[in-house]
């Protein structure tokens, strides 16, 4: 038996091959996805239905597409690269799962980005589009636009267009839409009133036809390019203080809602509708409000972002993840802080970039000064609001990897407009702002920040890292139910071992050619070549393949064999990375190795999300339906005929009262942690204590992300409030937060304190659980699973 990493096989098994070859060439059989949630993940976002898909077919159309960035690949590489996918071993991350097929090279990087920051509302905009999760520092040093010098802007929709709300049934959905009118406003209650209020609007806010005269027009093109070229002559004119200039922006050219957008595997488009609201918006929450004086220019900034990502939200491609940060040394930061809970700002994560300067203040007596005593009024009112809502968090600034070396103020100032340039977008009028915002951002206190979910440092002025999981326990070449925890075979180890390197060295290579794709921010993915690979499933490794448990793995000694390996995986991540960039001629990457939240691919397989504990050790995942049953038994008329069945087979269904007209349906659900015989050695999240966690987090920090070439680890701490109050809530944080790079610490209610009518999961006592699944007579259950009740289920990156 073999109880410990082996490490023989990470020579290189011949001078001129990166690999051990422990994948093979032959094509392996495809990992099945787990049952329930993992099917219902893949059909979702992974699977293209047109295709009739498997992970198997999956796996080819990612290797192909990702291995032609190169002019040439060894045949042997796509191949094994192939396996790792189909395997589970390398995951790389839903965007390439999703969009990755041979035409790839011909493809725009932001299609494949999961972590981008942007520097003005456009670019953010513009990224939100594409999919990637957004970070921007609102910082009173980079807000520069004052958006009550904004032109006077004028909305044009063709009556022809079919969206335009010409009869009776279009005003209705206009008006909804607009929410002008109640939300479910139904069609019998839509009196002559409502009619007139709603033509009211269209009269007032939307043109027929272009005005007459010298005011400057354009029309939007129907793109992601267009919508975000749209946004940038707003705001590069505002920054020029064009208010006395009129825009007129035309809508007509945008195809109808709900028509396929090819480069989304078919996902309805938003129409002109969703891009009016959002500008309407920004016309009158923000330019106008402006003009009446008392919003400063980041909150400017903040609430446009928030406008637009609303629209990015309805647009069906994904939701609009965002990271919202301030400095702790700008004087509004309070204001900052508050924003959240006063309401409305909604749509990204609040945090505050602090330092040790910062931390000295809040746990030094000592340290005294106007700094020290803001400091401390910094801490308490954002712990207050944290305590009540989650946000903000705190960031530490100065341990980031681009503060840390000092890269981030090196990067070049282009003026030409270089920098934010690529085949499908090129910004033309907003190139000085750009500019400028650049210069400032080299003496910036602060010139990083992070993409949402915390685990990327990124350039304020703009910058990606493509990211992707390898998941260690994957890679065991036999059935997982053949493994004794702890206790595997020397032959089987070896061979686990060595898939695992191969999946590092596979995926680290896979991440460097993405960084080959045309880009936006191309001058800066050149300068830092950054990518970030990580593990998911850690734990679920941690026990098949060394017989440890969490407790376990807090005991350095103990534990020695797992961090033995995890830093062995860290140094074979970096070295091929290094290797390969020089061998490809490119940049050595600036960031190698993080830990995402890895929600979409762990849920694939069933596994713990990116470092996190599970949640919950068995649960009904509940999922809601149309429909609902009459006190005779029967269905209502149109209810949907799966509740019925499912009704049948015996899974608990109930009414919702918050929701009427639907139903929702338990599926009893266990984790796959909890079938690998752990059993009371399993430790949920809340079951860990905070100082438990957050020396998790620090030998994750030591042993994989590293002192270089290292991004952070995304982690979410919840902190149980019927077990701590605001006092110890504090303490807990003064104490951790200073020496992990970042962690988001989010005050939780037990699930039966929360208020809802249902959570999309509820933890059942063993017992209840065994006798709702006993209750069952269902051999094949196959659910339909909105997407909506997927996202986030762990608490993981939270919006």
């Amino acid at each position: 038996m073999d109880g410990g990493f082996s490490l023989a096989g990470a020579a290189r098994m011949r001078a001129r091959d990166p690999f051990e070859g422990a994948f093979g060439t032959p094509p392996l059989p495809a990992r099945a996805l787990d049952r329930g949630m993992g099917e219902a993940v893949g059909r979702r976002t992974v699977f293209r239905p047109a295709d009739h898909e498997d992970f198997g077919h999956v796996a080819d159309r990612v290797a192909t597409g990702n291995t032609a960035l190169l002019a040439t690949v060894d045949p042997a590489e796509r191949a094994q690269l192939r396996n790792a996918i189909a395997t589970g071993a390398l995951l790389t991350s839903g965007r390439h799962l999703q969009h990755g097929d041979a035409g790839q090279p011909g493809r725009n990087m932001e299609m494949f980005t999961n972590c981008a920051t942007a520097i003005c509302s456009f670019a953010k905009f513009y990224l939100l589009l594409n999919g990637s999760g957004v970070g921007r520092a609102y910082d009173d040093e980079l807000c520069i636009v004052d958006w009550a010098q904004a032109p006077e802007l004028k909305f044009v929709l063709s009556p022809d267009h079919p969206d335009y709300p010409r009869d009776r049934a279009g005003l209705l959905r206009f008006g909804l839409e607009m929410q002008i009118l109640p939300w479910g406003t139904a069609p019998d209650a839509f009196d002559a009133g409502m009619e007139d209020q709603v033509r009211a609007f269209v009269a007032e806010n939307v043109l027929a036809r272009p005005p007459e005269g010298n005011a400057l027009r354009h029309l939007i093109d129907d793109s992601r390019e267009g919508w975000g070229k749209a946004v940038e002559m707003i705001e590069a004119m505002a920054f020029r203080g064009a208010r006395e200039r009129t825009l007129v922006l035309d809508f007509s050219a945008i195809r109808r809602a709900g028509s396929p957008i090819a480069g989304m595997q078919g996902r309805p488009a938003s129409g002109p509708v969703s891009l009016l609201r959002g500008l309407l918006n920004v016309r009158r929450h923000v330019i106008e409000a402006a003009r009446a004086g008392g919003m400063p220019l980041w909150e400017q900034a903040l609430r446009v972002d928030h406008y637009l990502s609303v629209e990015v939200q309805v647009g069906g491609a994904r939701r609009a993840a965002r990271m919202a940060t301030k400095s702790w040394r700008d004087a509004d930061v309070l204001r900052f802080i508050r924003a959240k809970e006063e309401g409305g700002l909604w749509t990204a994560n609040h945090s505050v970039m602090v330092d040790a300067e910062f931390w000295r203040g809040v746990n030094d007596p000592a340290h005294t000064g106007p700094l020290a005593v803001h400091a401390r009024a910094v801490f308490a009112e954002a712990t207050r609001c944290a305590w009540i809502n989650g946000e903000p968090g705190f960031i530490n600034g100065d341990r980031l990897e681009d503060s840390r070396t000092g890269s981030a103020r090196r990067k070049p100032v282009h003026a030409d407009g270089r920098d934010f340039r690529s085949h499908r977008y090129q910004a033309t009028e907003g190139a000085t702002l750009l500019a400028d915002l650049a210069r400032r951002a080299t003496t910036a206190h602060f010139p990083v920040t992070t993409n949402p979910c915390g685990e990327i440092t990124l350039h304020v002025t703009g910058g990606y890292c493509v990211i992707g999981d390898f998941a260690p326990l994957l890679a065991c070449p036999v059935p997982l139910e053949a493994v004794t925890p702890g206790q595997v075979p020397t032959d089987t180890a070896q061979t686990w071992d060595a898939r695992v390197r191969d999946s590092v060295r596979l995926g680290v290579r896979f991440l460097l050619r993405a960084n080959r794709m045309d880009a936006l921010y191309g001058e800066e993915v050149r300068r830092t070549n950054r990518i970030g690979i990580g593990p998911t499933g850690l734990h679920e490794w941690a026990w098949m393949r060394f017989g440890l448990d969490f407790h376990d793995l807090l005991d350095e000694e103990r534990a020695a064999p797992f961090w033995h390996a995890v830093r062995e995986l860290s140094t074979i991540a970096k070295a091929e990375a290094n290797a390969y960039a020089a061998e490809t001629g490119t940049a050595r990457p600036v960031t190698i190795t993080t830990v995402k939240p890895a929600g979409t691919t762990s849920k694939l397989f069933g596994l713990t999300e990116g470092a996190h504990l599970p949640a919950r050790r068995q649960y009904l995942r509940w999922v809601q339906f149309k429909g609902v049953q009459r006190a005779d038994g029967m269905w209502e008329t149109g209810s949907d005929p799966l509740l019925a069945d499912y009704a049948r087979r015996g899974y608990p269904v109930r009414a919702l009262r918050s929701f009427p007209g639907m139903s929702i349906v338990g599926f009893p659900t266990v984790p796959l942690i909890q079938r690998l015989g752990m059993g009371a050695r399993v430790v949920t999240a809340p079951e860990a204590t905070p100082a438990q966690q957050y020396r998790w987090l620090e030998l994750l920090e030591k042993y994989w992300i590293g002192a270089e070439q290292g991004n952070q680890v995304s982690y979410t701490l919840k902190i149980y409030t019927d077990r701590q109050d605001l006092a110890g809530f504090r303490a807990i944080v003064a104490a951790n937060q200073p020496h992990v790079r970042c962690c988001a610490v989010l005050p939780s209610r037990p699930d039966s304190d929360l208020g809802y009518e249902y959570l999309p999961e509820e933890e059942v006592p063993a017992g209840k659980f065994a006798a709702l699944a006993a209750g069952i007579h269902d051999e094949d259950a196959r659910e339909v699973v909105d997407w909506a009740h997927l996202q986030c289920a762990s608490g993981a990156c939270p919006i």
